[in-house]
C-alpha cells in the first residue's frame, strides 16, 4: 500500500472506531465464535490478534490465562481495548499496539495468531501479512484466517459482485513450504446479528495453518 493508500486506510478506521467510541458496551463485549470455538480447548500460550478491533477476543482470551498482543490500525482502537482491559482486571496479560500492518509488524513468537475478518475496502498486500503471521508462529502453533464467504446486510461492502475466494484458495495464495500444514478449510453459515440488531444467517469461510513441530 502507498503511503497515501495507508494514511487513508487509517483515517477510514479510525472513523469507523470513533463511532463506537461512546457505546461502552460495543467494547469488548463478545468473542468471535469461531475464534472461541478453535481456541478453547488450546492450552494457554501467547496469542496475537490481527486487526482487534472492539477487542472482543483478545480479552475474551486474556481472560483465559493467554498472554495477547492486540494490534490495529486505529488510535482510538488502542486506547479504548486498553481501557477495557484494565477495566477486566486483565491489562498484565493484554499488550494493545497501533500498527498499519502493511507497513509494520508486532514483534515475538506466537503459540495462536487470529486473523478474524481481516479485510478492507484498500488494496495492501493482505497474504504478506498472513504470511509475516505464519512465520511468527512457534512449532506446533496455530494461524486461524476467518473471511466473510457472504455479504451481511450491515458490512460496509455492498457489492453483489464481491468474490469470496475459498480458505483452501487463500492457504495457496501465502505460498508457503511443507513446514505449513493446512488442517481445517471449510465454509460454514452461522446466523449473525449486526449493530442494530439485524439477524441474518452468513457464511465464514475458516482456515486453520499449523506449524509443524519438527
Amino acid at each position: 500500500m502507498s503511503e497515501g493508500g495507508a494514511a487513508e486506510a487509517g483515517v477510514f478506521w479510525e472513523g469507523i472506531y470513533r463511532e463506537h467510541r461512546d457505546r461502552a458496551e460495543s467494547w469488548g463485549a463478545r468473542p468471535n465464535e469461531r475464534l472461541a470455538e478453535v481456541a478453547e480447548p488450546l492450552n494457554a500460550g501467547d496469542a496475537l490478534d490481527l486487526a482487534c478491533g472492539t477487542g472482543g477476543d483478545a480479552l475474551w482470551l486474556a481472560g483465559r490465562g493467554w498472554r495477547v498482543t492486540a494490534v490495529d490500525i486505529s488510535a482510538t482502537v488502542v486506547e479504548r481495548v486498553g481501557d477495557a482491559a484494565s477495566a477486566a482486571g486483565v491489562a498484565e496479560r493484554l499488550r494493545v499496539e497501533k500498527h498499519d500492518l502493511s507497513g509494520t509488524f508486532p514483534a515475538g513468537e506466537f503459540d495462536l495468531v487470529s486473523a478474524m475478518y481481516f479485510h478492507s475496502p484498500f488494496e495492501f498486500d493482505r497474504s504478506g501479512v498472513l504470511r509475516r503471521a505464519a512465520a511468527s508462529l512457534r512449532p506446533g502453533g496455530l494461524l486461524l484466517v476467518v473471511d466473510h464467504g457472504s455479504i451481511a446486510p450491515w458490512s460496509w461492502n455492498q457489492d453483489p459482485s464481491t468474490r469470496f475466494p475459498s480458505p483452501r484458495e487463500v492457504f495457496a495464495d501465502l505460498e508457503l513450504t511443507t513446514e505449513w500444514s493446512c488442517p481445517r478449510a471449510e465454509a460454514v453459515s452461522r446466523e449473525a446479528t449486526g449493530p442494530g440488531g439485524q439477524i441474518a444467517t452468513v457464511t465464514d469461510h475458516v482456515l486453520i495453518v499449523r506449524r509443524s513441530v519438527g
